[in-house]
């Protein structure tokens, strides 16, 4: 009995040192630093298309997903006003031309020839009161007319003479037509209203929305049939071949990242290969991302800085929004302590 309970407390004993053996073990590994991951997401250069011209959306050309070329008409865009404004531009169009033609061409055949009778009136007119007024002035010279019957046939003279050149100028006018003055204004009249008229074609080749670039549609915001203002983005366009990495690192570990330092990044959502990819851009965040330090004594606030990445090459089937984790490389250590 006596050596069945010493070789069951020796049993016990052994036991009990066997698990004091793993908690310790346990306890060393739980208690080692664990390497911490700089981890980011990929990101790429998105273009907003917008429209100069408010309307309606009449079509889009490409759904989310397609793949575009620069220069390829991704929206059309139905604006009736300018519709309405070349309807009112053309007809100030016609009515300038009409202006400017007959400021060239002056007065109409018919009008020249009434303005010459009127001269050639004049100049008979003219012609007897001259022979009036001599008879009457020889006359008088030999006493037999009053000084107030020759004043008063010089007179109707003197009349005559000054209806002869109104007459004159009035044909001289026809024949030569508007002044240089209206010929210019008319023609400036003219220029003005083709300018209103390329204004407006230019607002319709607007309705046309391209795409600043070759790349994916990766958003159509407002519906076929819905109202867009001027400047309203209309689709979103991601150049998939301008993309990079964006991670945000404290500052406690920015000691070894470095603008042109290179660096190999893992993409979970491609499998465990590595990519390498190099520092072009190191800036601190806003406050909101700071580590505000919570000891009362010492200690101090931990920024937060921007760090983008840019692939050394391209990375197949990569996609905006996908985790990055920032990996040590050849070159550079300390990044996974």
């Amino acid at each position: 009995m006596k050596k069945e309970k010493k070789g069951s407390l020796l049993l016990g004993l052994a036991a009990m040192l066997i698990v004091v053996v793993i908690v310790a073990l346990v306890g060393v590994f739980a208690l080692q630093d664990e390497p911490e991951l700089i981890t980011g997401e990929a990101e790429a250069t998105e273009y907003r298309v917008s429209g100069k011209v408010p309307g309606r959306i009449e079509e889009f050309r490409f759904e989310e997903g397609d793949q575009v070329k620069k220069g390829d008409t991704v929206v059309v865009i139905y604006s009736p006003e300018v519709e309405a404004k070349m309807a009112q531009a053309s007809a100030a169009r016609r009515a300038a031309n009409a202006i400017n033609k007959k400021a060239k061409h002056g007065a109409r055949s018919q009008q020249i020839e009434g303005a010459y009778e009127l001269w050639q009136k004049a100049q008979v007119a003219e012609e007897i009161y001259r022979k009036s007024y001599e008879r009457v002035q020889g006359l008088y010279e030999k006493g037999v007319v009053s000084e107030q019957k020759r004043d008063e046939v010089e007179a109707q003279y003197q009349a005559a003479l000054a209806t002869t050149k109104a007459a004159k100028s009035q044909y001289d006018m026809a024949l030569e037509g508007a002044r240089s003055e209206d010929k210019e204004a008319a023609a400036a009249q003219v220029a003005r209203v083709d300018g209103i008229i390329e204004e407006i074609n230019l607002a319709r080749d607007e309705r046309y929305l391209l795409s600043p670039v070759d790349g994916e549609v990766a958003e159509r915001f407002p519906k076929t049939g819905e109202l867009v203002g001027q400047g309203s983005p209309i689709m979103s366009i991601v150049d998939m071949k301008d993309m990079w990495f964006t991670f945000a690192v404290r500052e406690d570990m920015l000691r070894d990242i470095q603008v042109g330092n290179e660096f190999q990044v893992r993409i979970p959502a491609l499998g465990d290969e590595l990519y390498p990819v190099k520092v072009t851009y190191i800036r601190a965040m806003g406050t909101y991302a700071t580590w505000r330090s919570t000891k009362q004594n010492g200690g101090y606030d931990v920024r937060t800085f921007d760090v983008k990445c840019k692939p050394l090459q391209p990375i197949k089937n990569l996609r905006p929004g996908m985790t990055a984790i920032l990996v040590e490389s050849q070159k550079s250590k300390a990044i996974s302590r």
